[in-house]
């Protein structure tokens, strides 16, 4: 299916948001996550179905001060 993941157009071969971080290589990396600009928590991943055109943030936590 056809994803806007952080801006770019991707095809991506999964059917909910968790399998969406797998493909995409991110695996068990601690990320934000937003669909549709809507906030979702890792805990919901699992069973954030994903539609093909949606659009996603991926977002690491950056250390500074």
């Amino acid at each position: 299916m056809r994803l806007i993941v952080n801006g770019a157009s991707l095809d991506v071969q999964a059917e909910t948001l968790s399998g969406a971080l797998a493909a995409l290589d991110y695996g068990d990396a601690i990320v934000a996550t937003a669909v549709n600009g809507a906030f979702v928590p890792a805990s919901a991943r699992r069973d954030r179905r994903l539609e093909d055109g949606d659009r996603i943030e991926i977002v690491a936590p950056r250390q500074g001060g």
